[in-house]
């Protein structure tokens, strides 16, 4: 077995880092130069859901488990990429685009939507993604899909105004199912090939609600 064709979905984590509203800024600092110290190093500020991250249940469920107590086993396998490329500005995500792949969702995959709206990272209209639907999201859920993603900040809508309130259900539903989320994923359009392989590994930040990634699809071949 190999690995061949990989596909980095991630996005740099830096100081033009977008951000979700209210969350904590990415800052990267020297803190050490070669030419005053002899080596580098730098200091790294960041939030536990800054740039390509995943969601721990903890995100959402007080007593749900922190990133680093999951099994390895829900940060990574067969993906199924499901194209809504089609859909507008803050566009629902249902039970019509899950319905036709309901042979395929099943425990131990991987669930990615490619919304296209990695396209528009960094600015204003990033927030106005499309989103996934409560009832499909339980959809999957009993299938047996526990890990999902998205190349857009968040699986619930975001707030069309601030301060206006959502109950994030998406969130939720997953959190209490014990299941993780993958949030702000790129280049989903590039995984062309068939049967791709999907690993989303988060920094195992103590007892956090979350933590960056380094997401890559791949091929496995005999």
């Amino acid at each position: 077995m190999r690995l061949t064709s990989f596909v980095d979905l991630t996005h740099p984590l830096g100081d033009e880092t977008d951000v979700y509203p209210g969350d904590p800024e990415v800052r990267l600092e020297p803190h050490a130069t070669i030419a005053a110290d002899g080596f580098n190093l730098l200091a790294v500020q960041l939030g536990s859901q800054s740039g390509t991250h995943v969601d721990a249940p903890f995100h959402f469920a007080a007593d749900g488990a922190r990133v680093d107590e999951l099994p390895l086993a829900l940060f990574s396998g067969p993906a199924v990429i499901v194209d809504v490329s089609g859909l507008g500005p803050h566009g629902r995500i249902g039970r019509r685009q899950l319905d036709p792949l309901e042979d395929r969702l099943h425990e131990g995959v991987v669930l990615l939507f490619r919304t296209g709206w990695s396209a528009h990272y960094g600015t204003e209209r990033y927030y106005a993604h499309p989103f996934l639907d409560a009832d499909a999201c339980s959809g999957a859920l009993d299938c047996g899909v526990r890990t999902f993603g998205l190349d857009a900040p968040s699986i619930d809508e975001t707030p069309i105004e601030e301060g206006s309130g959502k109950d994030y259900p998406c969130h939720r539903l997953i959190a209490a199912a014990g299941g993780v989320i993958c949030e702000n994923l790129t280049r989903l359009e590039d995984v062309t090939f068939a049967d791709p392989f999907v690993s989303l590994f988060p920094i195992p930040l103590s007892g956090a609600d979350g933590a960056p990634v380094r997401a890559v699809a791949f091929r496995l071949e005999a």
